[in-house]
């Protein structure tokens, strides 16, 4: 029987489950779960209005649920400058706005494959870019919009706002 604190590869099991229970928490975000879906529906209306051969209901999924899974890792990974990382961020990035998308079309239907690959992956890794910044934040919209309101104060109300505007009248009336 292993005890709490035994070890797996230098990492402690009770670490390994707390950094789990964290990955979930943000996959499970409600603001993250309602964008997602919000994306997915946008991609199937998207599908029928555009008429683009490679456009259909299933990549629509296959490559939203992708992004969702990698690309704020990405973009945090970027950002962060891990230099270590960025070999398994290239190949997470070309995997979701290539890789699956050419497998999928391989096996559906490889003429359409060879005739729209190329227009897909800058609108794909356009989408992969803006879906990291999107779902970057850890943490609840409520989180979010408090640490906004503290890094800019004249968004903390009508009574900031006001005081704002007394110092700066004291400041240029001198």
């Amino acid at each position: 029987m292993l005890s709490p604190m035994s070890t797996r590869n230098g990492i402690s099991e009770d670490s390994s489950k707390s950094t789990m229970r964290a990955i979930l928490a943000e996959y499970t975000r409600p603001w993250k779960v309602f964008t997602l879906s919000v994306g997915i529906a946008l991609l199937i209306l998207g599908s029928f209005y555009y008429g683009a051969p490679d456009w259909d209901i299933p990549i629509s999924f296959i490559m939203a649920i992708f992004a969702y899974l990698t690309a704020p890792w990405s973009m945090r990974v970027l950002l962060e400058r891990k230099w270590r990382l960025w070999p398994v961020m290239f190949f997470f990035t070309w995997f979701t706005v290539d890789g699956c998308y050419a497998i999928y079309w391989h096996f559906k239907n490889p003429a359409v494959l060879e005739l729209m690959r190329e227009v897909n992956l800058p609108a794909s890794l356009s989408l992969y870019g803006m879906c990291g910044i999107v779902w970057l934040y850890r943490g609840s919209l409520r989180q979010l919009a408090s640490e906004i309101r503290n890094r800019f104060p004249l968004l903390r109300g009508n009574r900031t706002l006001k005081r704002a505007e007394s110092v700066f009248r004291e400041n240029h009336d001198a």
